[in-house]
C-alpha cells in the first residue's frame, strides 16, 4: 500500500471489493468451476488490483492479513447455486470488513480516521446487495423509473424521438451539488444509481448505461461489455447473471 491515510486503505478495499463482485457476477461460471468440492479447502481472495483467485489459505502463522473464509468449495453442491454465491458474498464482505480495520489498526488510525474510514466504505453497496440485487434504492429512484426513465416495450428508457437508441439508456440523475453540506450523505444515497455489476454510482461523468429487461437493474455498459453501438441492435437486454440464471434453468 502506497500510504497510511484513510483514502489509502479505502482504494485498497475498493480493489478488493471490485475483484470479488467480478467473481460473483460476470465471472461466476469460472469462479464455481474453481471450487472443486474435491479439492483442499479453498478461499476467495479480492485483490488490490481489481482481480480475483480461489486458492489455498496461507501457511504463515499469523496471517500477514486477515484470511477469507475457509473451505468455500465444501458447501457448493449442498445448497442451490444462488444460496451458495450468496453466503460467499456475506463472507467476502466480513473480510473486506476485517482487511480495511486491520490496515486501520496497524497504521494507528484515530477515532475521526476510523469513522472517515467507515463512512467511505458505507457509501458503497455491499457485495451481498449487488450479488443478490438488494442494493438500496429509494422511493425517488423508484419514481425515476416509471416517470421519467418510464420504458419502453423493450425496457429502456425514452427521451426525445430524435435520439438514438443507445441514448435512451441514460445515466443515473446528476448528483445536487448546491445542496447544504450537512445533508449531502443522505441526498447522494437517496440519488444514486448503483451499477449491478461493479456497484459503483454515477460519478457525474457521462456514461453509457444500460437497463435490463429481466432483473430491472442498471448496469455501466463497460461492465457488461455492451457498447452504445451494440445496444442499437438489442430489443430486450438481459444482463449476465439473469442470462446465467436462464441457462441453468434449462440445464
Amino acid at each position: 500500500m502506497e500510504g497510511r491515510a484513510a483514502e489509502d486503505v479505502f482504494k485498497d478495499f475498493r480493489g478488493r471489493r471490485a475483484g470479488l463482485i467480478k467473481a460473483l457476477t460476470t465471472d461466476v461460471r469460472k469462479f464455481y468451476e474453481a471450487c472443486n468440492p474435491a479439492n483442499e479447502n479453498l478461499c476467495l481472495y479480492g485483490l488490490p488490483n481489481g482481480s480475483w483467485e480461489v486458492n489455498l489459505p496461507v501457511d504463515e502463522v499469523p496471517p500477514e492479513l486477515p484470511e477469507p473464509a475457509l473451505g468455500i468449495n465444501f458447501a457448493r453442491d449442498g445448497m442451490p447455486e444462488n444460496n451458495w454465491v450468496a453466503l460467499v458474498a456475506v463472507h467476502s464482505d466480513s473480510w473486506l470488513m476485517a482487511v480495511a480495520f486491520y490496515f486501520g489498526a496497524r497504521f494507528s488510525f484515530d477515532k475521526n480516521e476510523r469513522m472517515r474510514l467507515f463512512r467511505m466504505i458505507n457509501d458503497l453497496p455491499t457485495i451481498y446487495e449487488v450479488v443478490t440485487g438488494n442494493a438500496k434504492q429509494s422511493k425517488d429512484q423508484s419514481a425515476n423509473h416509471n416517470g421519467s426513465r418510464s420504458k419502453s416495450s423493450g425496457g429502456k428508457a425514452r427521451q426525445s424521438e430524435s435520439q438514438t437508441k443507445a441514448s435512451k439508456i441514460p445515466p443515473p440523475p446528476p448528483r445536487e451539488e448546491n445542496e447544504n453540506v450537512n445533508n449531502d450523505a443522505e441526498e447522494d444515497e437517496e440519488q444514486a444509481e448503483f451499477c449491478g455489476v461493479c456497484g459503483e454510482s454515477d460519478d457525474g461523468e457521462e456514461e453509457f448505461w444500460i437497463w435490463c429487461d429481466t432483473c430491472e437493474r442498471w448496469f455501466h455498459g463497460k461492465c457488461v461489455k455492451i457498447t452504445p453501438a451494440r445496444a442499437e441492435h438489442i430489443k430486450h437486454y438481459k444482463c449476465p447473471s439473469c442470462c446465467n440464471t436462464n441457462k441453468k434453468h434449462k440445464a
